[in-house]
């Protein structure tokens, strides 16, 4: 038996479940990938759902994830030594929108899209990124590029989505969620053709948004691309996170460095 496997037999349901979605075990890091296996599969079913006419089979899949999501939310409340302070931070409210979203089938259509975020958020989970780094060497050399790129995806879906929810019915230009995408990309790339505007002041100010934020995060993810790789090592004198690959001394204090490589000089 394994050492997780021991310890899981002869703990509470409580310190089980803790162990599996806070332990350091391998166990417990392959139980952390499959829940973003899942997450991913989830993102890629509401995508395509999304742009499909509303069926009993897509409720029946909507119903189903839904429960699950919400397993997974209760569970992370119950291993939380401080439950209420959860509520504190988006990532909570953001897996309670996506919960309302699955099981509220006849809105999947116009909230469907929020439903991407929970992927956001496991990104951003600080054991999952340090697992990341610690197992793939593609993540490690691009995960700036990879959570910039996320962050510009999640902002087209997300504000896909909440177009799509205030205009569908009230502007005859946005009849679908395709209409409410295409409009969230040309505002966003600031082409801005003309053909679907959204009326009124809130209309204005919700193009707005999609503008400065849509270019901010576009540029984001150009200069995490094209600028010079360097690694992440913090210098144990004054801090600083990134270098060069190939750097001795650290640039701003001019400490010694000791960047483990990849058995590749």
């Amino acid at each position: 038996m394994s050492p997780l496997a021991h310890r899981l037999s002869t703990a509470t349901p409580v310190a089980k479940l803790r162990e599996l979605y806070e332990g350091d075990a391998p166990g417990a890091h392959r139980f952390r990938y499959a829940l973003l296996v899942f997450d991913v599969a989830t993102v890629a079913f509401v995508v395509a759902t999304s742009f499909l006419p509303l069926s009993p089979w897509i409720v029946a899949c909507d119903v189903a994830v839904g429960l699950c999501v919400l397993l997974d939310f209760a569970a992370r409340l119950v291993v939380s030594r401080a439950p209420l302070r959860e509520f504190r931070h988006l990532s909570t409210w953001t897996d309670l929108v996506a919960v309302a979203s699955f099981l509220a089938p006849v809105l999947v259509e116009g909230v469907g899209f929020l439903r991407i975020l929970r992927t956001l958020r496991l990104l951003r989970t600080y054991h999952l990124l340090e697992r990341l780094r610690k197992d793939s060497d593609l993540f490690r050399r691009n995960e700036d590029a990879i959570l910039a790129a996320t962050n510009l995806v999640v902002f087209v879906f997300v504000m896909t989505g909440i177009v799509y929810a205030t205009q569908h019915g009230g502007n005859p230009a946005i009849q679908t969620p395709v209409d409410a995408l295409y409009f969230t990309v040309t505002s966003l790339t600031t082409t801005g053709y003309g053909d679907i505007t959204l009326p009124g002041a809130t209309g204005r100010l919700l193009s707005v948004f999609v503008m400065i934020c849509g270019v901010t995060l576009f540029f984001r993810l150009a200069q995490v691309v094209f600028r010079p790789y360097k690694v992440r090592f913090p210098c144990e004198a004054c801090g600083l996170q990134r270098h060069e690959p190939d750097a001795v001394h650290c640039k701003a204090c001019g400490d010694l460095l000791n960047i483990p490589d990849e058995g590749d000089y």
